[in-house]
This record gives C-alpha cells, sequence and structure tokens, in this order.
C-alpha cells in the first residue's frame, strides 16, 4: 500500500472518530438537561405574600396652607406726654392683664393729685360745719348749697388728677405675649407713639383659602388637623370658624378661617401652616400600598392568577386614587376578592409560578407559634 493511500485512511479514522465523540457529548448534555429540566421548573415557583383587594372606609382629606394670627392684637401707645422712667417688659414675655408695661416721670401728677385730695377735704370740711350751724339757722340756706357744689367740683378735680396719674403708667389691657419696645428709657414719647405690640395667643386663628367646589362642603365647627415645619410631628387641633359669604373672583376661592387652642402660647403669629380637613369617609376598593409599584407615571400590581400549570402572577396596570396610612384606593384595573402580592413583588415577573401565602395566614401562624 502507498503512502498517500495510508494518509488517507488515517484521516478517514480520526474523522469518524471525531464525529463519534461529538455526536456522544451532545447526547450527554441533552441527557443533563432533561435530568435537569424538574428541578428548574421547581425553582421557578417563587413564594410570595399576598392580600385581597377589600372594600374599605376612606376618608376625603382637603390639604390647605394658611398663616395664624393673634386672637387679638393691640398696639400699646401711652396716653400722654412725658419721659420714660422705666421699660417693665421683655420682648416674646408673657403679661397678664393690668400688667405694668411702661412708666412715664410722675412728679407734677402725684403732687396735682395731693392738691386736688387736700382742696377735697378742705371742702369736705367746711360743708360739714355749715351743716352743723345750719341747724341752728346760724348760716344759710344758700351758704350750705354753695359749700356742697364746691365739694362736688374738689371731687371731680380730685378724679382728674388721679386719671392723670394712672395715664403716666401704661398696662396691658389683657393677657398676652409682648413684642418689642420701640422705646428706650429715658426716652421722650408722646401720645400716639406705638410702644409695643400685645397679640393675645390664648387662641390663633389661621386663615386660608379654599377653592369654590368645596364651598358647600365646609361648615363652622369641622375638625381640622394642623403642623407646622418649626414643631416636626406635632399635631395641632383646630376647629373651622367662619367662611367668607364671597368667592373672589380671579381665583375662584374663597377664605376660610379656623382656630386653634394655644393655651401655651406655643405657636406665634404669622407662622406657616400646613391644613388637613377631613370631609367625609366613604368605602371603597383598596390594596395594601406595598402592592402597588410605580414605574414612572404607570401604576401596577401583580395579581394571583389560575393556570392549568399552577398558580401565576398577572401584571395589572391599575388606577389609583386617594391613600390612607397603609392602603391605596384603586379606581381601576381589579376587582374585589382578587388576591395581589404585597411581598416578594421584587422577585416577581410577568407570569411567574408563585406560592401565595395570605398575609392573614401569616399572622395566624405567627399567633399560634408566639412569635
Amino acid at each position: 500500500m502507498s503512502p498517500a493511500k495510508q494518509i488517507m485512511i488515517l484521516i478517514a479514522i480520526g474523522a469518524i472518530a471525531l464525529g463519534g465523540y461529538e455526536g456522544w457529548q451532545h447526547y450527554d448534555q441533552k441527557l443533563a438537561q432533561s435530568d435537569a429540566a424538574p428541578n428548574r421548573s421547581a425553582a421557578r415557583v417563587i413564594p410570595v405574600e399576598t392580600a385581597p383587594v377589600i372594600m374599605r372606609p376612606m376618608e376625603t382629606t382637603i390639604e390647605a396652607v394658611g398663616s395664624t394670627r393673634a386672637k387679638r392684637t393691640v398696639e400699646i401707645k401711652p396716653f400722654a406726654d412725658g419721659r420714660v422712667v422705666e421699660v417693665a417688659f421683655k420682648a416674646g414675655q408673657s403679661v397678664e392683664a393690668g400688667e405694668t408695661l411702661l412708666r412715664l416721670d410722675d412728679e407734677i401728677e402725684r403732687a396735682d393729685l395731693i392738691e386736688a385730695q387736700a382742696r377735697l377735704k378742705d371742702a369736705l370740711s367746711a360743708l360739714k360745719r355749715a351743716e352743723t350751724l345750719r341747724k341752728s339757722n346760724t348760716v344759710a340756706e344758700a351758704t350750705v348749697d354753695t359749700l356742697v357744689a364746691n365739694v362736688a367740683i374738689a371731687q371731680a378735680e380730685r378724679d382728674r388728677a388721679t386719671r392723670r396719674l394712672q395715664d403716666r403708667t401704661v398696662k396691658a389691657p389683657f393677657a398676652g405675649v409682648v413684642g418689642y419696645s420701640n422705646v428706650e428709657l429715658g426716652a421722650q414719647v408722646e401720645t400716639g407713639d406705638t410702644i409695643t405690640i400685645l397679640d393675645d395667643l390664648s387662641v390663633v386663628e389661621v386663615e386660608f383659602f379654599l377653592s369654590e367646589d368645596m364651598f358647600g362642603r365646609i361648615t363652622p365647627g369641622q375638625k381640622v388637623e394642623a403642623n407646622a415645619a418649626a414643631f416636626p410631628g406635632r399635631k395641632f387641633n383646630a376647629e373651622i370658624l367662619s367662611l367668607d359669604s364671597r368667592i373672589a373672583p380671579i381665583s375662584r376661592s374663597f377664605q376660610v378661617r379656623a382656630f386653634i387652642p394655644n393655651p401655651d402660647r406655643t405657636l406665634p403669629a404669622g407662622m406657616f401652616m400646613h391644613l388637613s380637613i377631613v370631609l367625609d369617609a366613604d368605602e371603597t376598593l383598596t390594596v395594601p400600598e406595598e402592592a402597588v409599584v410605580v414605574d414612572g407615571n404607570q401604576s401596577y400590581v401583580f395579581a394571583i392568577t389560575q393556570r392549568d400549570d399552577g398558580l401565576r402572577a398577572s401584571r395589572r396596570n391599575v388606577s389609583i386614587g386617594r391613600r390612607s396610612i397603609g392602603y391605596v384606593e384603586i379606581l381601576g384595573g381589579l376587582a374585589q376578592g382578587e388576591d395581589v402580592v404585597i411581598r416578594g413583588v421584587q422577585k416577581v415577573r410577568e407570569n411567574s409560578l408563585v406560592a401565595p401565602k395570605s398575609a392573614r395566614q401569616e399572622t395566624v401562624t405567627s399567633e399560634a407559634t408566639g412569635t
């Protein structure tokens, strides 16, 4: 046999051997895949926790913003001209009705009062003597009448002197909180000068606006929940006080006033407040908020559907409405009684095989085991 022919035979034998080896490898892989298929199918079953779509009461809440104002506010002004001899308050101080805020020099007024009191005393003494003498007809009736008039004049002078002295002291007309002082010790003030501002903060009012479509749904006495950024986590209970009788023609809104009891004077005038007004509660379709996935402008849930091969997850686009603590209103896309995935949502895809466990079952199991 020639060398060339021997080489050709060896090549043919090698090709046959190589083809057989590759065929065996392919068969072995197919067999391995066939054996692993049941395991992979089992691995694709995703354990999830579900909750039913149910009807539950949900409140309608209106949100608004406004600013506080004092129940009463007054500019404190002196009733007379004079030099300041005492400033008896500090900015932010709480004062009671009748408490002294400022005093003016009053030496002259005190002297005038002493003089008026002395004149009244003399007039009373003269009248008393005349009345005694009148009993013995020693003094004429006209003289007694004149002395009676003198007493009345002296009393009026005494009262005017008392008032002028009182006007040298500026007092708080009601209990409240004072602002900054506009005067200093020794300054000369005149009648009408504003010394400070006094706010009655025992109750604060909040003014805000609502759109005209809310006009028939707001009434005095309705409860309002208020909060302020200055007091995070704290809620203030308010109540609707009054409504404006007119709708603003440009903004198509109306003004509302609410009041907040403020006995500890925590809230100052002018503070920005966020308000929530609960209008009513109605039965509506809801799901737990954990079930809703937001993807851009679209919201969806995974509902559980029965298929021939088991339970599968089905993505449902939903329209959502109001939100309550832990729940979301469903306006469309689901029906009452359907189950939706609330735990394991991140593992689920469209048409995934799932092994659901309801939240109610989870609670019962936990209670039974004491965990």
